[in-house]
């Protein structure tokens, strides 16, 4: 397909358990992907592919499809909505147009709805809101439409109303067109079109007439129609829906049970209809590597080709893939390319066209394009590839920093070779997932976001790879930081009978600012040491970083800048550099005040009322603090922050404390400094 303008690339974002995989399977049955529909509760979901997400009822990781409606290509990415898998919907999110946010018609704005909106939101996603399961007990529209408009500040555009409520809800206002839409059956294909009912008629013109006066608050046309009181074509309304969307003034609103086969068509129509094609996303820019200006790719075949790489997956047929997304021009299969991230040449073998775990060779892809890539050695996750002479770099994906150890050890000593192996192809999968082997003891130390997270990934080795290993118990991931300026040096100098090393680094580290883990610059006058030693440099602080000097954690939050040093003309080289960049920053380290620092989650809990003061109390006992308590009917909603470190028994305690009718959420948050009394009792431990 050559229209661009045709192509949506839509993401659906959600919490956990809204109807995120449902909706996309109704999505493919109706235009015409699949001849059934699956089921999540009986694992037979179509998205969710992998045994574990299936025996589960969650998704873990994030699938990609392509269906056609209306003569338009949709690409489709359905993301996981459990906090364990974050980075698989952020990096979703990097690469999608537009995105779907479902939300429960019961449980309303859930604290990963929160998130993963907010996620959408820092990359500028356009969006529409589709509010699911009004067919339960307890769901409640409007509701759910103003903690939208609270909790998230997004303007609502209510496009769509529900004919009858909880178990009655059998069909959908429309109104644009100003008509009702039933379902009498299970089918969507037996919906039928009718008059709006006289008890709904006041609430319809309410609705509707609310709905042309957001408009035209964001939309000039709409409003000198409005104000004249003129007759609005339907088509002008459309327009203008599509044009506050793209813009993210208002966010136009659907509703529907997709279980029951209701609304799922309508929500087709309005991926068309108002969310962007890649033209309406404009030209993406990113940086030249060789001259640092700021270059721009626009999504046409005629620009040279820009790629970003999002995904790596190891397949059983095809070995390792590549989920890009392609921002500008045209490959093919044999085509050479450069990864300008790594300065290393590339060729592609095969493109593959993906529906969940099946793919399909096609013999080319273009600008707006989601596809996998076979042949890509040396490409992981956030890379840049494009043409060989025309260099750009795209802004690199930040994901958050693992806060959960374990250490593994192999089922028998002849399978440790393939333990590391297997471990090794998992942590290029999954940035959050981090491998690394203790110094002193020599054991193999696995990092991720959560122990589902874990334990996924180790039931994962057992059944994709036949490799088993034995867990050690769970352990916080502290890290280290700085907390004053402070200046270091670095000599590695050896000289020997022919040419020998030479290298000589002075830097400067200061505290990062908020949310930046690492930042490198040069503050070198002159020819002090080459430019071409400056990656060398940079490497070695990274090395350096990964084992602090304090405690022996990882080194976050620190800004680095190279302001001096010295070369040799014939004994400088890399591995010289390296030495002494690594020298440096563990001079300047100690000098900087260095403090242990410790995960921080943000704790939501939903429980009946009677055990409020229960909670609140454990709370305390474990040093969280909490932020809000919002009152839900006959449950609250407790929210909070509570150190990791005191967590590891919760589940157990909160079921005991509630007689299990309470739940809750907890995801990392952020990092923070280790009260000194606890310091004391980590440093009696160590």
């Amino acid at each position: 397909m050559e229209d661009i303008e045709r192509v949506r690339n839509i993401g659906i974002i959600a919490h956990i358990d809204a109807g995120k995989t449902t909706t996309t399977e109704r999505i493919l049955y109706y235009s015409g992907k699949i001849s059934r529909v699956g089921d999540v509760d009986e694992g037979t979901a179509t998205m969710d592919w992998m045994e574990q997400e299936r025996e589960r009822g969650i998704t873990i990781t994030s699938a990609a499809t392509t269906c056609f409606w209306r003569g338009h290509k949709i690409n489709i990415i359905d993301t996981p909505g459990h906090v364990d898998f974050t980075a698989e919907v952020e990096r979703s999110l990097r690469v999608l147009d537009g995105a779907i946010g479902i939300f429960c018609a019961v449980g309303a704005v859930q604290s990963q709805s929160e998130t993963v909106w907010r996620q959408s939101e820092r990359y500028g996603i356009p969006k529409i809101v589709y509010i699911n399961k009004l067919d339960r007990i307890g769901a409640d529209f409007y509701r759910v439409i103003n903690q939208i408009e609270k909790r998230l500040g997004a303007k609502c555009l209510i496009l769509q109303l529900p004919i009858g409520r909880e178990l009655n809800f059998s069909g959908i206002i429309d109104l644009i067109e100003n008509h009702a839409i039933f379902y009498p059956t299970d089918s969507e294909n037996d919906a039928y079109i009718a008059e709006i009912p006289a008890e709904m008629k006041q609430e319809v013109i309410h609705a509707r007439n609310q709905m042309l006066e957001r408009l035209a608050e964001h939309d000039e046309e709409i409003m000198e129609m409005y104000v004249h009181d003129k007759e609005i074509e339907k088509d002008v309304i459309r327009r203008a829906i599509r044009r506050a969307t793209l813009k993210r003034y208002l966010y136009p609103v659907f509703c529907g049970a997709s279980l029951r086969n209701k609304g799922t068509k309508l929500l087709l129509d309005a991926i068309v209809d108002y969310l962007p094609s890649p033209v309406d996303r404009g030209e993406i820019t990113g940086e030249n590597p060789e001259t640092k200006e700021i270059v721009a790719r626009k999504p046409v075949i005629e620009e040279p080709v820009c790629i970003l790489a999002f995904k790596v997956v190891n397949d059983m047929f095809f070995g390792r893939l590549i989920y890009a997304r392609v921002y500008s021009g045209e490959i093919i299969p044999g085509m050479r390319l450069m990864n300008w991230s790594r300065t290393r040449k590339e060729r592609i073998l095969k493109i593959l066209e993906v529906h969940a775990n099946k793919f399909q060779e096609i013999e080319r892809a273009v600008a707006g394009d989601i596809v996998a890539l076979v042949g890509l050695k040396e490409t992981f996750t956030g890379d840049t590839l494009g043409s060989p002479d025309h260099p750009i770099i795209l802004e690199k994906m930040q994901f958050p920093e693992p806060v959960l150890n374990m250490k593994v050890e192999p089922k028998t000593k002849a399978e440790a070779e393939k333990v590391f192996q297997t471990l090794t192809k998992m942590s290029e999968e999954d940035p959050t997932f981090k491998i690394k082997i203790d110094p002193e003891t020599g054991e193999t130390i696995i990092s991720g976001m959560g122990q589902l997270h874990i334990e996924v990934l180790v039931e994962r080795m057992r059944r994709q790879y036949n490799v088993d290993v034995r867990l050690g118990k769970p352990e916080v991931a502290y890290k280290e930081t700085i907390t004053k300026t402070a200046i270091g040096e670095g000599k590695f100098i050896k000289q020997t009978g022919g040419k020998g090393h030479y290298g000589h680094v002075v830097v400067e580290i200061k505290p990062a600012a908020e949310g930046v883990k690492f930042n490198f610059t040069s503050r070198l006058k002159g020819e002090v040491i080459p430019s071409q030693f400056l990656p060398a440099i940079e490497e070695g602080i990274v090395e350096a970083m990964e084992v602090g000097s304090l405690k022996g954690y990882p080194v976050i939050n620190v800004e680095v800048a190279v302001v001096d040093g010295s070369f040799h003309p014939v004994d400088s080289n890399d591995i010289a550099f390296k030495i002494a960049a690594s020298m440096a920053f563990k001079d300047a380290y100690m000098k900087a005040s260095p403090v242990l620092l410790e995960p921080i989650m943000k704790l939501e809990v939903t429980t009946p009322s009677e055990y409020v003061g229960e909670i609140i109390a454990d709370i305390g006992i474990r040093n969280g603090r909490i932020e809000e308590m919002i009152d839900e009917g006959k449950y609250k909603i407790i929210r909070g922050f509570v150190p990791l470190r005191t967590m590891f028994d919760y589940p157990t305690v909160i079921r005991s404390l509630t007689q299990g009718r309470a739940s809750y959420i907890i995801e990392p948050c952020f990092y923070e400094k280790i009260p000194d009394e606890q310091l004391k009792k980590i440093e009696e431990l160590m």
